[in-house]
């Protein structure tokens, strides 16, 4: 009955005052996402330490390189698993279903790495993570779009407030979570996050009959009996071959954290390639629309750029903070964990003095493709700015962690500039017949530049970081220059977007 309900009666459905003068589902969804964000990068803050650090330290034990390339690896398929998420929410059932789902998944992955055990459970954790975050993540934000009418001034201001959910409790969970896992516990520190998504589906459950009324029951295009008979075949099937390939790869030894590295590395190149042939191949997509699809892969590219250099900040800064860091400083002994809530703190604190500035330059401010130029730049100058502590003492001396904040602060700078950017230039260039999957490819920006770190982070030492920083930040600084030169030719193809 549910699937006949009209957009005006879900938005009817939804009690429209009571959360700073927002919808009632604003208050259940932002402290859904405030819980899984918490929950998340809590166990992100502490995890890369959790695999590299020895036995006896409470660790995996695990060699650092691998465990970077892991962490990398983890990232890149907690965006892709999105895909999945949006699809299952789109055709079998509705986005609040996923919510709950996912939600559960995460807190399951949380328990798994809140025992202690082998490496067996802590590969388990991240299957339940992965997909968790894959139905949770997009769908939640969906829900939000759902509450609100289309014509309703108050959307993109309730967004904002969503936005400080999410970066609220990113900043929160490091200094916490952190704290315990490093001091006392890695298990306590993981048992938690789980004790944050627990937290999260408690609000979401006992609050979502009353704010969020039908919102998010819906399922948009629901399978067909037939199509739900071969789509579950199909994925029996495929579930089926990747255990058997799983199990002989183990066997017969061709299934190796190198291979699979790899295997990642390619999908993250190869998913974003097939999506943009398709669009541009497809009877849907009209002359125009092709020519915003050509404007959009430079753009695309030099996201993958920048958010190469952005998520390096929980692997090699990671590790960076936990080697190579002084971390007693006026008298207070840091958390290299603690490092971690320095990007949402400066994104809490900043992003209402960019949105400010995009509103005063008016007409007068960069167009899209300067906006992304001026990203890579910034992430370009953290990375040279982090090289500077070797050149002048040398690898072998402790940095005073000042440098590891300002590194944070620039590469923030870019976000900013790039990010929320990004995502309207998607809603604006993307077909109409592929609006949706557009927003799907956007994300995939960040799950293609993690595969690439995955490969990357094994050149890293702290013999060579003068090297590896330098390279990886002036090919940012280069690209930055490149973008900047062609933005006038990507605008001409964007056919009338700005």
């Amino acid at each position: 009955m549910s699937d006949k309900l009209s957009r005006q009666d879900i938005v009817n459905s939804v009690p429209q005052k009571g959360f700073f003068g927002h919808p009632k589902g604003l208050f259940t969804l932002f402290f859904t996402e405030f819980w899984e964000r918490f929950s998340y990068y809590g166990m992100r803050a502490i995890l890369v330490y959790y695999m590299y650090y020895e036995l006896s330290q409470g660790g995996l034990g695990l060699d650092q390189t691998v465990a970077l390339s892991i962490m990398s690896i983890y990232g890149s398929l907690v965006y892709m698993s999105g895909i999945i998420g949006g699809w299952l929410a789109d055709r079998i059932f509705g986005t609040s279903k996923a919510v709950f789902y996912g939600g559960i998944l995460i807190m399951l992955g949380h328990i798994a790495l809140a025992i202690p055990g082998s490496l067996s459970l802590f590969f388990v954790s991240m299957v339940l993570i992965v997909l968790g975050t894959g139905l949770l993540k997009p769908n939640v934000s969906s829900v939000v779009g759902e509450i609100y009418a289309e014509n309703d001034d108050r959307r993109d201001a309730g967004f904002s407030i969503f936005y400080m959910g999410i970066n609220l409790g990113a900043f929160l969970a490091p200094l916490i979570v952190g704290t315990v896992g490093m001091k006392i516990n890695f298990h306590l520190g993981f048992s938690i996050a789980a004790v944050g998504m627990f937290l999260g589906l408690v609000v979401f459950i006992a609050t979502k009959k009353k704010n969020l009324g039908y919102a998010g029951t819906v399922v948009p295009n629901p399978l067909s009996p037939a199509e739900r008979t071969k789509t579950f075949t199909t994925l029996a099937v495929g579930a089926i071959a990747i255990a058997a390939i799983v199990y002989f790869g183990l066997q017969f030894g061709f299934l190796t954290f190198d291979s699979f590295i790899a295997t990642v590395g390619v999908l993250g190149i190869l998913l974003p390639t097939i999506y943009f042939v398709v669009m541009y191949r497809s009877k849907k997509t009209t002359e125009v629309e092709r020519s915003r699809i050509l404007a959009y892969i430079p753009l695309f590219i030099a996201s993958v750029m920048f958010w190469a250099i952005q998520e390096q900040g929980s692997t090699i800064l990671a590790a960076y903070a936990d080697t190579r860091t002084d971390l007693e400083f006026a008298g207070i002994t840091i958390s290299p964990a603690w490092f971690q809530s320095l990007n949402p703190l400066f994104i809490i604190t900043l992003a209402p003095v960019f949105a400010w500035m995009w509103v005063k330059l008016g007409s007068r401010q960069p167009s899209i493709p300067q906006k992304f130029s001026l990203g890579l730049l910034f992430a370009g100058i953290s990375f040279l700015v982090i090289l500077l502590p070797a050149y002048f003492g040398g690898p072998d001396t402790l940095v005073n962690p000042l440098w590891l904040v300002l590194s944070y602060l620039i590469i923030v700078l870019g976000e900013l500039a790039l990010s929320p950017v990004g995502l309207s230039a998607t809603t604006k260039l993307a077909p109409a017949a592929f609006s949706a999957q557009t927003m799907s490819l956007w994300f995939l920006s960040n799950a293609a530049a993690q595969a690439i770190n995955a490969q990357l982070v094994k050149f890293y030492s702290a013999e060579n970081e003068m090297m590896y920083f330098g390279l990886i930040g002036g090919a940012s600084i280069v690209l930055s220059i490149i973008l900047f030169m062609l933005a006038p030719t990507i605008q001409r193809y964007m056919r009338g977007v700005r």
